[in-house]
């Protein structure tokens, strides 16, 4: 019998013919559903529960690592396990069924990152020691300095014409060749996904994700009431034999995926995966969202295959953004498709927002016009390359299992075998590290060891102890 609070006791069974860890789910659960455990309540520890009722720690992990997963729990890094908002939470193996309640889960497992003042290892976006400021104050103040309408007006529907011109340019390098109405520029791509969701599903629609892959897109996707389906991810691209199979379960409307440096795995779709991609996209009908926002982390003289350039935008909408390489704060992105879908989208982007920062794309202008974008991004992707050789050796001796190895982009995909989700937040805790769950990458929020390492910040002292550091007690 272990003491939780002045009503409440977990009682556990040998002669029970249940496994124990399903003894422990079921009784809290009970008292989460009569009441007895009011919201914000703290759990045992682990290492307390295992002691105060005789069994392992294995066991109690199984079952707090099963009820953070299905949003009874949350798991604070340093703190312990608390109950969540009734309305946030459903019992394990019931689901879900309102989009809103399992976004708000993801919203609770994200803010992870907030906690504390540690380290943000799994972060989405660059340390801030290696953004350059120069030029970028430089182009600030040449856009303020030259026309002050740049800085007080709304900017165009589709946006800048001058930044479209330079995009246009751009995408060439990457055989993808559009004209000027074939552009709308958004505020980051964030908001160019938004604006697809909202245009181009309805509630009940079915579309294909990559899993693990963008939890963001997963909350757009449930908000707008829609069913994901995961396609497994390789480090080639979609799996493709899964895909086929689940092509012929579903008949998706769209299939979101990223081409190149992919969040969270970091991996680059190959040629030939490319090329089966889209014939089987031709084969069931369906359009696909290409999200290249890491497009400039990758040498443009050596680009990989982009899906847009073998379609020529007929099947494939594509998506890019500075907003990774210059900085968070200078929101913009844009969408290249066939015209009839821009002047779509244009419609919604006024509805809801009006117009994108007629700021920013001047200042992203300028910094294209002049050379000063390829010079950073160049410096950049040599320091990333760097890195990434070093963090992934680092990773590789201190027995770490890395799903791809990747040459560029923020993002290396690991685990430790062996060692469950919890026991790595757990550590990460104890080494002044916040991590997102894996849990959160994946489209139904399955529970998985999986880690995103931002290489960014993995030069830290707290991240090296936590890469390397390892004793037997942590994996048992």
């Amino acid at each position: 019998t272990v003491y939780m609070d002045k009503h409440s006791w977990i009682t556990l069974s040998q002669s029970d013919p249940r496994a124990l860890y399903l003894q422990v789910i079921e009784q809290i659960q009970r008292r989460v559903a009569v009441g007895d455990l009011p919201l914000g309540t703290e759990l045992p520890s682990i290492r307390q529960l295992a002691a105060q009722t005789g069994i392992s720690r294995n066991t109690v992990i199984e079952a707090y690592d099963q009820l953070v997963a299905a949003g009874v729990l949350r798991s604070r890094p340093g703190s312990g396990f608390f109950l969540l908002e009734r309305g946030s939470r459903h019992l394990v193996g019931q689901g879900s069924s309102n989009p809103q309640l399992a976004a708000s889960v993801t919203s609770e497992m994200w803010s992870l990152f907030d906690e504390q003042n540690n380290l943000k290892l799994g972060c989405g976006w660059l340390p801030a020691s290696w953004r350059e400021t120069d030029d970028l104050t430089h182009a600030m103040r040449q856009v303020m300095r030259l026309n002050r309408t740049d800085v007080l007006d709304y900017s165009s529907p589709l946006g800048s014409p001058e930044l479209r011109d330079l995009i246009q340019n751009r995408l060439q390098a990457l055989s993808i060749n559009v004209i000027a109405n074939q552009l709308l520029l958004t505020t980051g791509a964030s908001h160019a996904l938004d604006l697809l969701v909202r245009n181009l599903t309805r509630p009940g629609d079915t579309v294909f994700v990559e899993s693990p892959g963008y939890y963001n897109l997963f909350g757009l996707l449930k908000l707008q009431g829609v069913t994901m389906i995961g396609v497994p991810r390789r480090p080639e691209g979609p799996d493709i034999d899964e895909f086929e199979r689940l092509l012929h379960l579903h008949r998706p409307k769209l299939f979101f995926i990223n081409s190149v440096f992919q969040n969270p795995t970091g991996s680059t779709l190959s040629l030939g995966t490319a090329h089966r991609v889209l014939k089987l996209a031709d084969q069931f009908d369906f359009n696909i969202i290409e999200d290249d926002i890491y497009a400039d982390f990758q040498d443009v003289r050596a680009p990989s295959a982009r899906l847009s350039a073998l379609d020529g935008l007929q099947r494939v909408i594509y998506v890019g953004s500075y907003s990774k390489t210059l900085s968070s704060s200078l929101r913009v992105g844009f969408i290249a498709a066939d015209p009839p879908l821009i002047k779509s989208l244009v419609d919604m982007k006024m509805l809801t927002t009006i117009a994108s920062s007629r700021f920013a794309e001047n200042v992203v202008a300028t910094l294209l016009d002049n050379g000063s974008y390829r010079k950073i991004v160049c410096r950049l992707r040599h320091k990333i390359s760097s890195q990434h050789m070093q963090i992934q050796a680092l990773m590789k001796a201190a027995g770490w299992e890395i799903f791809d190895k990747p040459s560029g982009g923020m993002f290396v995909w690991a685990r430790r075998p062996e060692v469950t989700a919890t026991q790595m937040m757990l550590r990460a805790a104890e080494c002044g590290v916040s991590l997102p769950p894996g849990s959160i990458f994946c489209p139904n929020a399955s529970n998985t060891p999986w880690l995103r390492i931002n290489i960014g910040y993995a030069d830290d002292p707290r991240a090296r102890v936590f890469l390397t550091q390892w004793t037997q007690a942590d994996v048992i």
